[in-house]
């Protein structure tokens, strides 16, 4: 019997796993910026996720690993200011919540307290057990991250896919039902074999929200820069691209330079 879909106003932790529930894909995309995240929110998107990979698309950086604690709770305050709708999920980047659960706590209150996010996300399993389990004590919202890790890209040396061995496979099941039992209430699995993520997504009763994880999972999360066409190097073969925004921006703006260089620009109709 089909389940008739149910309006959020406002998209809570709550709300995701009714969608699990409901079989209602979720959608997840991510955001840095006021004016982005005014437009994702509008267009009802579920979550939004102001993901660590600021560092790349934001900063430039080759990886995710620069980017500090104080710049992910700047990112996040600016898109918190411009959503009406969907749930704010918070990385918490690299080296601030690993090795010590009182760090990793004070970590997630910084960036709920100073961003006003409504979660915070990690990445690892088992061996961040402790840390997860200290935000979630302190009642702070936790999404985990399996798969593909890019804050230890370092540690596998290539973004190459996940989990293809039984090895692997097994601890990725064992560390999503571990993120489950400790109260997470979702989990993102990053560039894994799509049979897998089904499995993942089949054995718990949170969301499963994939990012080259097939369709088997109960929601999907790209990178904005990316689905725009925005960034032009990165070709993975689960990105699909809405639009070539590199090449539409580039052309209106060599259009801007030539109106001025011409003096078309402005025009009597465009000035006082």
């Amino acid at each position: 019997m089909s389940v008739a879909k149910k309006e959020y106003k406002r998209v809570t932790v709550k709300s995701l796993i009714e969608m699990k529930r409901n079989g209602e894909r979720i959608s997840m995309l991510t955001a840095y910026d006021f004016s982005m995240a005014k437009i994702v929110d509008d267009a009802n998107v579920d979550v939004i996720l102001v993901g660590d990979s600021a560092s790349n698309v934001m900063a430039g950086h080759e990886t995710t690993l620069p980017i500090t604690l104080d710049q992910m709770i700047y990112h996040a305050s600016s898109v918190i200011r411009a959503i009406k709708r969907a749930l704010v999920v918070v990385d918490i980047p690299f080296g601030s919540y690993q090795s010590d659960p009182k760090e990793a706590l004070r970590s997630a209150i910084r960036i709920m307290k100073e961003s006003g996010a409504h979660a915070v996300k990690v990445e690892g399993g088992i061996e961040i057990k402790e840390s997860v389990k200290r935000i979630l004590n302190a009642g702070i919202p936790v999404m985990g991250h399996l798969g593909l890790t890019p804050q230890s890209i370092y540690k596998f040396g290539t973004y190459t896919v996940r989990a293809k061995e039984e090895e692997e496979a097994k601890k990725l099941l064992d560390d999503a039902k571990l993120l489950e039992k400790l109260g997470c209430f979702a989990i993102v699995l990053e560039k894994i074999p799509a049979q897998l993520a089904k499995k993942v997504a089949e054995s718990v009763h949170i969301p499963v929200i994939g990012i080259g994880a097939g369709n088997g999972v109960d929601g999907q999360v790209l990178v904005i820069h990316d689905l725009l066409g925005i960034t032009q190097e990165f070709n993975p073969r689960f990105l699909r691209r809405y639009m070539n925004l590199y090449e539409e921006m580039g052309n209106a703006i060599s259009q801007y330079v030539t109106d001025v260089k011409s003096r078309d620009f402005p025009n009597e109709e465009e000035q006082y």
